[in-house]
């Protein structure tokens, strides 16, 4: 997004990120045509609450949507608190108490950068192998994951998987606009046997979800993810966490967890 930019270029460039006409919008938030054009070009100046209601419309991230409140000259209406504060400890204490439940299986919390917040003791299964600087605070989980002296080597599926991240993370980028997640996405692209091609072919029929296949040892370890966030997220450091819990999706690797727990 341009420095110092008016209200109304940014809720075009938004507008035109979602790949929206006017029109489309403008049905969409109940506007007329006419007025959005002419908060468009600075013609007309948004209130408070039609900014808000654009970019409500046009799933602006939190951070963003104070942006463009600054932007028209109004104060910020979002919070953003650091976990380590007072007013935090609920969520802390929600985070502790899933990461404690799903011991032995592996589980982190990561920030809108993907740098690790919190972790289990699960992964210290998923983690063997890799260089003790890839771990050190801030830890990013993907460059961790996708680094040669990372987990990469161990991934035995790493093209099928590498592709999987990407893609997330690409999608992250044409939601948030954000541009230090394109210059980690070039960095990653960038690593040895790395796919950054979009929109390759699933796997094999059978599978139902993409695995994540691990060398261990003389074996295999084979997990399946899920993502979680926080609902109606008012702060927007809460709006920014993601949880990411892995499962076994086989007994050898369910017992191999259980014997690290």
């Amino acid at each position: 997004m341009a420095a110092h930019a008016q209200p109304g270029q940014l809720i075009r460039e938004w507008r035109q990120r979602r790949s929206l006409s006017q029109l489309e919008l403008a049905s969409r938030s109940a506007v007329s045509g006419r007025h959005l054009s002419f908060i468009e070009t600075g013609r007309a100046r948004p209130s408070r609450e039609m900014i808000l209601h654009l970019a409500q419309r046009l799933d602006v991230p939190l951070r963003e949507r104070n942006r463009l409140l600054l932007a028209a000259g109004f104060a910020p209406v979002y919070s953003e608190h650091s976990l380590d504060e007072a007013g935090m400890l609920p969520v802390r204490e929600a985070l502790d108490r899933f990461l404690a439940a799903h011991d032995p299986f592996p589980a982190v919390v990561v920030d809108r950068g993907w740098n690790l917040v919190a972790a289990n003791r699960g992964v210290s299964l998923l983690t063997e192998g890799v260089d003790p600087s890839l771990l050190e605070p801030p830890a990013n989980a993907l460059r961790a994951t996708l680094q040669p002296l990372g987990m990469a080597p161990h991934i035995l599926n790493l093209a099928e998987w590498s592709r999987h991240l990407l893609e997330r993370l690409r999608r992250q980028i044409e939601l948030t606009a954000d541009g230090e997640l394109q210059e980690l996405y070039d960095e990653l692209a960038a690593y040895p046997g790395v796919d950054a091609t979009a929109g390759a072919e699933p796997g094999p029929a059978q599978e139902i979800l993409i695995p994540l296949r691990l060398r261990h040892g003389d074996g295999v370890l084979e997990f399946f993810g899920t993502v979680t966030t926080f609902g109606t997220p008012l702060d927007i450091t809460l709006s920014e966490l993601v949880v990411e819990a892995f499962y076994p999706a086989d007994a050898r690797t369910a017992d191999a967890l259980n014997r690290v727990g």
